[in-house]
């Protein structure tokens, strides 16, 4: 059969895709999507609008497995992104241990965990040998479940049976406990073989048997939901939340945040890595404690299932980036045209207005600005957007400790405000705590990878350490998000500059590191 499917039929088959599958293509992998099509449609030598028609209103299991074959992304190795599993070891696994053998798990000593897009079984074998290394009770019972839509990789996952590259960032004492080798090959050893059980399964549709409710202790799903449409991503994070115990985790991949998708988390940031815990009255780390304590900085203990991190080293020069701030002539009269109107000595509930505040911030009349927004009515004590800029005016006018803690109260109301964690990263920075700081500007990426500041600012920090490489990486895409970063957003956090001259900043900055603007 020699068909060549039109432009109709490829929105149709994308289409389709969507619905059966949950993944994603945009209009450049159209014409990958027609050779599927029409490999599929030689191999079943089906006619393309009867294929098309089955597939819209019930695609069989055994055709939604042959397009995932086609369609989805299986290259992992094991221990892949180690910081998170050494995440899984030191905070994850002792939580959840304690939380188990207490009333809310009736003492029962079980820990069940979900590896979801497991692909041909890397990340579940490393869960369990995370797992079997861990916990030294051997009364304790490890269910590890592991599901795909890939029928090939589920069939190579339980054979066990890996390359040496499959391997390449696990540490040579764990390959020599935990596999033999057989010729070119590695196997896997059966105590932890037996932990894992592969099953297929499809993301992208409510399985009732997958997703029953408070059944998982940890969920690792890295490198999936990027791929899926909007919608099916909303709709499989809500899964996963649900089917998490209270005070579950969730592990994403690097390049994945749950911003704009959900709100039934809290963000961890451990051992150099972010991870996500079900909201449930306690803190992302395990504490009693509410709100702003939802994100802890927590420092890992040294690596034990992959390369250690290089840490970050090195003391900032105090006042750096408020001293280049003030040393800067353009200021930000640019991005506002006319000034406003003098505010009135006290504002009331009713009328309270942020824009007369905003442009004393302008005219880098922070004292004033200060005492307009403190005069406010007393609920404004609670509204985030006053907080972030009270936080921020205190940062203008050199009042740190209280930036700090206007910061704090801001998180006890919006953990996710990443504004608020750069500013915390200022205050650090200036106060010579270069690794705090950094922290704080990396959970400001993760929660809103569009902020370039935060970006700015490490690439400055990096440069001022003589971390080229690390600068270079940042300020290249502080630069690339400046030029399309909000005016308000300039206005609060630029510290006087205009988008003209951070560009110009930033270009400077990557040309003493070697780079190219």
């Amino acid at each position: 059969m020699n068909y060549q499917p039109a432009k109709c039929d490829l929105e149709r088959f994308r289409a389709a895709i969507i619905r059966g599958i949950g993944l994603q293509f945009d209009d450049a992998k159209l014409g990958f999507l027609g050779e599927v099509l029409q490999r599929r449609l030689n191999r079943l030598d089906r006619p393309g609008e009867a294929y098309l028609c089955d597939l819209e209103r019930e695609p069989s299991r055994s055709e939604i497995g042959a397009l995932a074959q086609e369609l989805t992304v299986g290259e992992t190795y094991f221990f892949r992104n180690h910081e998170q599993f050494e995440a899984l070891a030191e905070v994850v696994l002792p939580e959840r241990m304690r939380a188990r053998a207490t009333g809310e798990g009736g003492g029962q000593k079980i820990l069940r965990l979900l590896s979801a897009g497991c692909a041909s079984g890397e990340e579940a074998y490393s869960l369990a040998i995370v797992a079997r290394e861990a916990i030294a009770d051997p009364t304790w019972e490890i269910a590890i479940r592991a599901v795909d839509l890939n029928p090939a990789a589920l069939a190579k996952a339980a054979k066990a049976r890996y390359s040496s590259w499959a391997l390449r960032e696990t540490p040579p004492d764990i390959q020599d406990k935990w596999f033999r080798r057989a010729g070119g090959d590695m196997i896997l050893d059966p105590s932890v073989r037996t932990m894992v059980g592969f099953e297929p399964a499809n993301l992208a549709s409510d399985e009732t048997g997958l997703w029953r409710a408070s059944t998982y202790d940890a969920v690792f799903c890295r490198n999936v939901i990027m791929y899926f449409a909007p919608e099916q991503m909303r709709s499989v994070v809500a899964r996963i939340a649900q089917s998490l115990a209270p005070g579950g985790y969730l592990f994403l991949g690097h390049a994945e945040t749950l911003r704009g998708i959900s709100d039934a988390f809290h963000l961890c940031h451990t051992h150099e890595t972010f991870y996500y815990r079900r909201k449930d009255n306690i803190d992302a780390c395990g504490s009693s404690a509410q709100g702003a304590g939802a994100l802890k900085l927590v420092p890992g203990r040294g690596a034990r299932f992959g390369a250690t991190p290089n840490g970050a080293g090195g003391a900032a020069e105090n006042g750096m980036w408020f001293d280049s701030i003030r040393a800067a002539t353009e200021r930000v009269a640019a991005l506002i045209g006319e000034p406003m109107p003098t505010p009135p000595a006290r504002p009331t509930a009713r009328a309270f207005d942020l824009a007369p505040a905003l442009d004393l911030l302008r005219r880098e009349r922070f004292a004033e600005a200060l005492d307009y927004v403190r005069a406010g009515p007393a609920e404004t004590a609670r509204d985030g957007d006053v907080l972030l800029l009270e936080a921020t005016l205190l940062a203008h006018g050199g009042q740190f400790a209280a930036a700090e803690e206007a910061c704090q109260r801001l998180l006890v109301i919006d953990e996710h405000n990443a504004g608020a964690h750069y500013l915390l990263a200022l205050c650090r920075a200036h106060a010579g705590d270069r690794s705090r700081a950094a922290e704080h500007d990396r959970v400001a990426v993760q929660l809103d990878p569009a902020f370039a500041m935060p970006r700015l600012h490490l690439g400055l920090m990096a440069r001022q350490a003589g971390e080229r490489d690390a600068a270079r990486r940042e300020l290249a895409q502080a630069l690339v998000l400046i030029k399309r970063e909000e005016p308000s957003r300039l206005l609060l956090f630029g510290g006087g500059f205009n988008r003209a001259a951070l560009a110009a900043l930033c270009e400077q900055a990557l040309r003493d590191c070697g780079g190219r603007p």
